[in-house]
């Protein structure tokens, strides 16, 4: 598996609904980051949303990334047949093998036989661009539902990207996620974490840490992946508790961006 950086490593810098840094990262800085740090792959999801640039300036970046050997994959938010195909021509524009999409948005949450109609209509241009669909699974579907996705479709143009946290919204942990996803996943998103009770016990939080700090065993997902020789691609994401100050919460979300980068390197050459 090839290993990345994500906009979702890097979320404060980015910017997020009320807390925006006074220069935010661009997807520019983003590869620079990938670069200085010595990979070739970064993730641009939808807290950058590509498809929102000119045909013009995504050719700029194509062509900003290729010259620093940095390969874009792309992401999306929203399972519209509309988005779709406005977020399909993106990656192909950039060249990126897959497209990650999370189905829901704010005034969009489809039951499951939607999705699976949506999917199944769009399956073929997926296959006639030669781009894979990395459905991720998020907070409001179980992993048996999206399983059920996956083999509603019966196409290899489909299939999970994995994240290791956000199924825990569902109310499910990740060994059963994992257990249930993990043939079908073509995208990981490696997310450690730490569950700790709050004061008065009645309660747990379950917060972000540095990959390698936290309770995921990253190791074993990575040896499970490679039997199913199905995923290429892992990116980390951070979900980075913040500090008093944006300031001080940015310089934290890079240092642990370059200490989980230092730690899956290891483990992961």
């Amino acid at each position: 598996m090839k290993l990345g950086i994500s906009s979702f490593t890097y979320t404060w810098a980015v910017g997020v609904p009320g807390s925006v840094p006074g220069n935010p990262m661009s997807a520019f800085d983003l590869i620079d980051k990938a670069s200085s740090s010595g990979l070739g792959l970064v993730q641009i999801a939808d807290n950058l949303p590509l498809e929102t640039w000119p045909a013009e300036n995504l050719f700029e970046l194509f062509t900003y990334a290729e010259n620093k050997n940095i390969s874009i994959e792309m992401g999306g938010r929203g399972l519209t047949p509309e988005h779709v195909h406005q977020c399909l021509k993106t990656a192909k524009a950039i060249q990126s093998p897959i497209m990650r999409m999370v189905i829901d948005e704010k005034s969009f949450e489809p039951d499951l036989k939607s999705v699976i109609s949506i999917i199944k209509e769009l399956q073929p241009e997926f296959e006639s661009c030669q781009i894979r669909l990395a459905i991720e699974n998020h907070d409001r579907f179980k992993a048996r539902d999206f399983e059920k996705i996956v083999q509603s479709v019966g196409n290899d143009w489909i299939g999970i990207c994995l994240d290791s946290v956000n199924s825990m919204g569902a109310g499910e942990g990740f060994e059963e996620v994992s257990r249930i996803l993990l043939p079908y996943t073509i995208n990981l998103h490696i997310k450690d974490f730490t569950i700790r009770r709050v004061s008065h016990k009645m309660g747990i939080i379950i917060e972000g840490s540095p990959a390698g700090k936290g309770m995921l065993n990253i190791k074993d997902i990575v040896e499970r992946l490679n039997k199913f020789n199905k995923c290429q691609t892992a990116i980390l994401e951070l979900w980075t508790p913040p500090e008093k100050e944006i300031e001080d919460t940015i310089i934290k979300e890079e240092r642990w961006a370059n200490e989980s980068i230092d730690y899956l390197k290891y483990i992961m050459k």
